[in-house]
């Protein structure tokens, strides 16, 4: 579950449908439910998603934020934000002021210390709290936890082979083992999971962990993302220690595909919001004709206490929107002819750019893993953008409401941006998405 605070709002809203559309669960923070969910169906066209909770709360009102707020959530998007709108009487229209454009005569209807620092202290209270962790149990042997335990072989008997292998619960693990022979052209036995049901969507982790206790023997971990029993897995190996307890990490991006055997890298990496069954197998045979290196026929062993996920640590739990700009109030010699006009109007809009930064001072102290992205002025454009990531809070300019969404969606499984607070701006029209991981990696930590 992915919490997302000021979902009614312009980058918010978008965060949600983009979230919607990517298969996640998405719970919003809203003061007025009825209001929020009819803003919402309206922009949905007509029909709120299945997978959309609602939470009545305040950020201002800290009882209000209670538990169930964070049930079964994994990450914050913080879209929350001073309510400033045109001055009444200024424009009957207020296109000119969702665009960005200079003139308008803002003013706030929140009091901006509340809304964008005590609000999100509040906030930070119950998420530091009741976060869930970024390692989710799959399976816990120990305590028998669901997807179902009993694993059934799948050996080389399939093809002729003599190799037959067992899989049992001893109360606190599970024990593959058994015998693979050579005879009759075989070398393998597996065990396989059955197919969950739904699908395991693992798309916010970075790989799976095996805690096991081996026999010195290489193993491969197999997962599915079809649930035919003859259908492409994807495969990655790894040695064991005799007789020691070891953490095995199996990144997603290093499985490779294969297909009786053989590798087919023209299907494209794992994909981990799909998965429908895992499998171990201890095997003679590598990849494209290959030979296990450490392979010996005869018996062997491998205990298994639990199947976990894991994510990169720098994967951020937290992604707050700010404002480019925060900082320049505060400057010396600030020309301000030359600023746009929320840092000229600071004061005039009850410091709410002053507020701002302490809110983001208190995301920076919380302990958790963040990113803080600082937009510049926020338009309506809906072509996709080019966008520059800078530091310092210098850079100037515009970018779109749903460029800020798709980047805020995308940071939820990028450690490189996780500790990180930058401003970002429009370069140009078109769309380098697929560099922003490399572009983020190049700022520096705060």
């Amino acid at each position: 579950m992915i919490l997302v605070v000021g979902a009614t709002g312009g980058v918010g809203k978008r965060v949600v449908k983009l979230l919607i559309e990517s298969g996640q669960s998405v719970r919003v923070l809203v003061r007025d439910q009825p209001r929020g969910q009819t803003l919402l169906r309206e922009f949905f066209g007509g029909t709120l998603p299945d997978r959309l909770e609602f939470f009545a709360g305040d950020l201002t009102i800290k009882e209000s934020l209670t538990a169930d707020l964070m049930g079964d959530v994994s990450a914050v998007i913080c879209c929350s934000g001073t309510k400033v709108q045109p001055v009444e009487g200024d424009t009957p229209n207020r296109e000119k002021y969702y665009q960005g454009i200079k003139f308008y005569l803002p003013e706030v209807v929140d009091v901006p210390e509340q809304v964008e620092y005590e609000g999100i202290k509040n906030l930070l209270a119950v998420i530091k709290e009741h976060i869930q962790p970024k390692e989710r149990v799959l399976v816990d042997f120990k305590a028998q936890h669901s997807p179902p335990l009993q694993w059934y072989s799948v050996d080389d008997g399939v093809m002729g082979g003599v190799s037959a292998s067992q899989w049992r619960l001893l109360g606190d693990r599970a024990l593959f083992t058994g015998n693979v022979s050579t005879a009759n052209n075989g070398g393998f036995a597996s065990v396989r999971s059955p197919n969950f049901e739904p699908p395991l969507d693992l798309a916010g982790a970075e790989g799976i962990q095996l805690r096991i206790q081996g026999d010195g023997k290489r193993y491969k971990f197999i997962a599915r993302s079809e649930s035919q029993w003859d259908g492409l897995s994807y495969c990655y190996s790894f040695d064991t220690f005799n007789n020691r307890p070891q953490t095995v990490r199996i990144p997603f991006n290093q499985l490779i595909p294969v297909f009786r055997a053989k590798t087919v890298p023209e299907k494209g990496p794992f994909n981990p919001s799909q998965i429908s069954s895992f499998q171990l197998m201890h095997s003679k045979f590598e990849y494209d004709g290959g030979i296990n290196p450490s392979f010996s026929p005869g018996i062997f062993g491998i205990e298994i206490e639990a199947i976990k996920t894991y994510a990169n640590p720098l994967t951020p739990q937290f992604i707050h929107v700010s404002s480019a700009g925060v900082t320049r109030p505060s400057k010396p010699d600030l020309n301000l002819e030359e600023e746009p006009p929320a840092v000229r109007m600071n004061d005039q809009l009850g410091g709410i750019l002053t507020w701002k930064l302490a809110g983001e001072n208190v995301i920076r102290d919380s302990g958790l893993t963040y990113t803080i992205i600082r937009p510049c002025a926020l338009t309506e454009e809906t072509a996709p953008q080019l966008l520059q990531f800078a530091q310092g809070d210098t850079i100037k300019g515009q970018v779109s409401r749903q460029a800020i969404a798709q980047l805020c969606v995308d940071v939820l499984n990028l450690g490189e941006a996780g500790q990180k607070t930058f401003e970002v701006s429009m370069a140009a029209m078109g769309s380098n998405r697929t560099a922003w991981p490399f572009l983020l990696k190049q700022l520096a930590f705060d």
